[in-house]
């Protein structure tokens, strides 16, 4: 059997990819996700204090809550770290694949806050990650599939690289395009997939199962009859 499948008790999980407050409540009384990812992009869609939504999310949301970090130097990112670690036990904390980003991460992980690395390109980086002491990587297939690249390639390596390793960080699956990222990405063994809104409605559909509805409601209809 292919060593990517010997993760053991961990099974795959949603998290939802967005900071829409109406998106959030509507997904998480779906009852399929685990939790949600968030970054400055989708922070900014909202136009609202970061610090404010994140307080509000945390009253939906009852599972793990990533949130960047804006600044890119060690300090600050520490201090942005600590700061958003303090608004809820669920924070994980974002921090960019940088050798100053790594720095903050093994600091962090020293005072028992949890972080999210993210825009992780390559197996290499997501190594050093979690060697650094993240509790999450996040490899972007989605983005590396526009240059071309084999984005779940790179996730099946960074999976199969940990369980090599008995690494206990987690895998993200991320920059999800489609439910066939879902699929592969659940195949290869990824902890976890964060989902953006759009895609994870998709994942409810298909056309056999409306037909199939349909059917039992005509059916229904003849026998009032």
């Amino acid at each position: 059997m292919n060593k990517r499948y010997d993760i053991g008790v961990n099974e795959v999980e949603f998290f939802l990819d967005s900071a829409n407050l109406e998106e959030i409540t509507q997904a998480w009384n779906m009852g399929v996700i685990a939790g949600l990812t968030t970054n400055p992009t989708l922070v900014a869609k909202e136009g609202k204090d970061f610090h404010t939504l994140l307080h509000t999310i945390t009253g939906i949301v009852d599972g793990p809550i990533s949130a960047e970090v804006i600044a890119l130097d060690h300090e600050g990112m520490l201090g942005e770290a600590r700061v958003l670690a303090g608004i809820n036990p669920n924070i994980v904390v974002k921090i960019p694949m940088t050798e100053a980003g790594l720095r903050t991460v093994k600091v962090l992980a020293e005072e028992g806050i949890k972080t999210n690395v993210t825009l992780v390109f390559t197996p290499v980086q997501a190594l050093l990650a979690a060697r650094a002491g993240a509790a999450y990587v996040s490899p972007f297939l989605g983005r590396l599939d526009d240059i071309g690249e084999n984005g779940l390639k790179v996730v099946e390596e960074i999976c199969d690289i940990f369980v090599v390793h008995d690494i206990e960080t987690k895998v993200i699956a991320a920059s999800i395009r489609n439910p066939y990222h879902v699929l592969e990405a659940a195949k290869l063994g990824s902890h976890y997939a964060t989902i953006p809104f759009s895609v994870l409605r998709q994942l409810f559909k298909h056309p056999l199962t409306e037909a199939g509805i349909q059917r039992f409601l005509d059916d229904w209809k003849k026998l009032e009859a």
